[in-house]
């Protein structure tokens, strides 16, 4: 029996697709970096299920290798992600080491990787203010940091 003719139901799906929505996590969000994967966090602002975005280069290796890194990762995502709070995309960048994890150990050892930094994000780090946005850990107040455009005033200040 043939479907009706028409749009198809379109089943939400918990992945990030286009670009735009990777520059935001790339740009606004926070990362955690392991040895074998850098995990982009950003809240944004919607209710639903954390959302995962995948960048996975040449430099892991061939096709057939980058393709089981990426299916070991969104299997791990999909069991890890409960550790993130709703509305959060991310977005995992696998390292080179990624793809000898997978072949040593496989899902374990890609999700106990990325157990680890869904950890470090969801430990404190990661507190979306009730406007969206985040809010800085303790004792880090903004004159321990100054920001970019402070350093280059510095930078000009000092060449004058």
């Amino acid at each position: 029996m043939r479907r009706p003719a028409g749009p198809r139901p379109r089943q939400a799906r918990s992945r990030l697709s286009r670009s735009a929505d990777f520059d935001r996590v790339f740009r606004n969000g926070r990362s955690h970096a392991g040895r074998e994967l850098v995990l982009y966090v950003f809240p944004r602002g919607e209710e639903g299920p954390p959302r995962l975005g995948l960048s996975v280069s040449r430099k892991v290796g061939g096709a057939v290798d980058r393709n089981k890194v990426k299916r070991l990762l969104r299997e791990a995502f999909a069991t890890e992600s409960s550790g993130l709070p709703e509305g959060t995309d991310a977005v995992v960048v696998a390292r080179p080491d990624a793809r000898p994890l997978a072949q040593r150990e496989g899902l374990a050892g890609i999700r106990r990787a990325l157990a680890e930094l869904i950890g470090k994000a969801a430990g404190g780090e990661l507190r979306a203010a009730s406007s969206g946005g985040y809010v800085q850990p303790e004792g880090l107040a903004s004159r321990e940091h100054p920001s970019i455009d402070s350093l280059r005033t510095g930078q000009q200040e000092a060449q004058a």
